[in-house]
């Protein structure tokens, strides 16, 4: 396969209220290549968490996709049958939700859902699902993996909950996992061994990664490739080193400035004036530009597309680094 794995083409999601259509993603676009950590990153509401369950046909209702394309391995997605999508679901993406203890059922054993879920994706009886979730349980680093199949979600701690579900979404042997805020609910050291572990396993098997974070430390450590979103469209997305180290868009500059550092020890931390604005109150033109120092009157009548600078591609009248249009 030359082509990427997932395609997301101008990606619109809307919610119907009283007072009209509430536009929550508007032309969101990006690609994903077999193999590769793609990061998506930003403010909470931009719209992270939202293309991650468009992708995965998880949307709650009345959210719905209402413009846009979704392709797999070239086959569009987003306009599949509900069954259609389940089958695909788990099999071909799987997904790591962002609290494990509300991600598992609290009803059954960890045993029970692991053997459930690989039966219903692959082709194997009782004796087998117990022996391959058990290596599951090994490969995510659960220790006695083994005697656990019989314990509950609420034996666990955090982080061995998070390597259940990081097992899980890879028992269907998944092409690409969709990862939601994977570590926010551990604490530092755990962080670390989970996102450490979640690389090593999708080198293992050759799956890629949807990795979504607000958090910049995880996405230079572990992707290749990082999306900046901000109120629901994405504004820079290029090689995780290009992006975080020479920025092109002022909001990713903003946000690499308000990232603490050794350095800044004892100093007053950075930070954005102003507030992300509500669904119903994105401005004209771009939406950042009424936090924007570089903003002029361009900004607030026209909105910029993502065009090329220098290594990344950024969606701006006044890049930080000027280059030529895509």
């Amino acid at each position: 396969m030359t082509g990427p794995l997932l395609e997301v083409r101008d990606l619109c999601v809307e919610f119907p209220t009283r007072h009209g259509a509430l536009r929550a993603l508007d032309g969101v676009s990006f690609d994903i290549a077999p193999g590769e950590i793609l990061g998506i990153v930003g403010e909470s509401g931009a719209g992270k968490s939202l293309a991650g369950a468009a992708i995965v046909g998880l949307l709650e209702p009345p959210g719905r996709v209402c413009g846009g394309r979704i392709l797999f391995d070239g086959q569009r997605i987003d306009d599949l049958p509900p069954a259609a999508m389940r089958r695909l679901r788990g099999k071909q993406i799987g997904a790591i939700f962002q609290d494990p203890l509300t991600a598992l059922d609290p009803l059954y054993s960890i045993g029970h859902q692991l053997v459930e879920t690989l039966r219903t994706h692959l082709p194997l009886d009782a004796a087998q699902a117990r022996e391959r979730a058990i290596e599951l349980l090994r490969r995510a680093g659960l220790p006695a993996a083994e005697a656990r199949l019989g314990q509950y979600p609420h034996e666990f701690s955090g982080g061995m909950r998070q390597r259940v579900v990081i097992a899980l979404a890879l028992a269907g042997e998944p092409r690409l996992i969709i990862a939601d805020e994977p570590t926010t609910a551990l604490d530092v050291a755990v962080q670390a061994q989970v996102i450490q572990l979640l690389r090593g396993l999708t080198q293992e098997s050759g799956a890629s990664v949807m990795l979504i974070t607000h958090d910049m430390g995880v996405i230079a450590e572990t992707c290749d490739r990082v999306a900046v979103m901000y109120a629901g469209r994405v504004v820079e997305v290029g090689p995780v080193e290009a992006v975080i180290h020479h920025p092109a868009h002022p909001y990713t500059a903003a946000l690499m400035a308000s990232v603490p550092t050794l350095a800044d020890a004892g100093g007053r931390l950075a930070q954005i004036e102003g507030a992300l604005p509500r669904p119903d109150e994105i401005p004209a033109g771009c939406a950042f530009h009424p936090r924007c120092p570089k903003a002029s009157q361009r900004c607030g009548q026209e909105r910029p597309e993502l065009a090329l600078v220098l290594r990344t591609r950024a969606a701006c009248w006044w890049p930080m680094v000027e280059g030529p249009a895509a």
